[in-house]
């Protein structure tokens, strides 16, 4: 981790990484007590705000799974990274899994495919096939989710499963406001900066379950679309992503649901469009009026592009819901929104459920953080 001094004292920094930890906060580290001493009258203003941001670490590792208990008798949990956690599982560099590391392809790469649908998993571990059971009721998280797909909690899915279930509650939570129109046979979604997404497109295969019935439309608009190769392309999923036994009927497309009826799950169509959303938007609006608007690990306050989307979005009425790795950036995002709109957040700043289980590698702060962590909306 990087000194919190460093760019805003003069000396350089003597130690790397930087370990010296703020006594108050425990949220920020330094390579000497010289610059911790110098950052003082910086970081005071934020000490006891990230503190209390740090008092809600042990909920937000408040999760099921038990995938961790075999790798943390070889490293500490602090200094557990993806690579571990995959290599452990014999995931690491395979398939869907690659962009999950720092060792894997960046979106941007001419060779990568963008639709590899291997989980490399047994049937047991990963949903390949439709719902055993349907869906009577909402998931309020990942202990429902798994129960209800019929998963082990050692099942590593949701390190990749975290962004079409973090569209599934975005849109629940929309809806249980009223803000959304009621949504027949169809739904749009417009799904704004996607960027590891786009090397996992298998995954949102799985809003065919959970959203049963219902034929899901979702432009991805965001600069990380590969080049002009695939803007514009179009692809359905018709099938979920595949297991890794040959004998299992997810090999076909005659999957079966809901205890051998037929299969009533409709496609999902994703869109893919290379450019801002306000640049694009007149486009899009061509073949897809959204219902619901959704931006992953947004950054809203990081970038300044997000101002006309942000003024767009309030022209046009459409809910939109935004996440952040962390409360800080989810805290800073918002006041940055409530500026440009001048109207208070529909959606308060609010933990996702549905956020991805494995903590963000290379943080610049000690703070929880994790992909998807925070939710807001306006």
């Amino acid at each position: 981790m990087e000194c919190a001094a460093k760019g805003r004292v003069t000396s350089r920094c003597t130690k790397m990484p930087a370990t010296r930890r703020c006594p108050r906060c425990g949220a920020v580290a330094y390579c000497s007590i010289s610059h911790q001493v110098s950052h003082w009258n910086y970081h005071k203003e934020e000490c006891a705000r990230l503190a209390q941001q740090m008092v809600h670490a042990k909920a937000l590792n408040d999760l099921p799974f038990t995938f961790y208990e075999r790798i943390t008798l070889l490293v500490t949990k602090e200094s557990l990274t993806k690579c571990h956690l995959l290599m452990s599982e014999g995931l690491h560099q395979k398939g869907l899994w690659k962009s999950e590391c720092s060792c894997g392809p960046s979106v941007t790469s001419s060779h990568v495919s963008l639709i590899n649908d291997e989980w490399y998993l047994p049937t047991s571990l990963c949903p390949c096939l439709e719902p055993k059971n349907p869906l009577l009721s909402h998931l309020r998280d990942w202990k429902d989710y798994y129960q209800w797909r019929c998963l082990p909690f050692n099942s590593p899915v949701a390190l990749l499963l975290h962004s079409p279930l973090t569209v599934y509650h975005c849109f629940q939570l929309v809806s249980s406001s009223n803000t959304i129109p009621e949504v027949g046979e169809n739904l749009h979604i417009h799904y704004l900066g996607p960027d590891r997404e786009l090397l996992q497109l298998s995954m949102f295969g799985e809003l065919r379950a959970l959203f049963p019935g219902v034929h899901l439309h979702i432009e991805f608009i965001g600069p990380a679309v590969p080049d002009l190769r695939l803007d514009n392309e179009r692809i359905s999923l018709n099938n979920y992503a595949r297991c890794s036994e040959e004998g299992c009927t997810c090999k076909t497309s005659l999957n079966t649901s809901l205890e051998g009826s037929s299969n009533v799950s409709y496609s999902v169509t994703l869109q893919l469009r290379k450019g801002f959303y306000h640049d694009r938007y007149n486009d899009i609006m061509k073949v897809s009026s959204p219902h619901i608007i959704i931006a992953p690990n947004a950054g809203v306050a990081a970038y300044s592009s997000w101002l006309p989307t942000i003024e767009l979005i309030q022209h046009i009425g459409v809910p939109a819901v935004f996440s952040d790795f962390c409360e800080e950036a989810a805290n800073l995002s918002a006041s940055c929104i409530e500026r440009v709109t001048k109207q208070a957040l529909s959606l308060p700043v609010q933990v996702n459920p549905f956020r991805q289980p494995v903590p963000v590698e290379n943080s610049a702060l000690c703070i929880p953080c994790y992909s998807n962590c925070f939710l807001f909306g306006m």
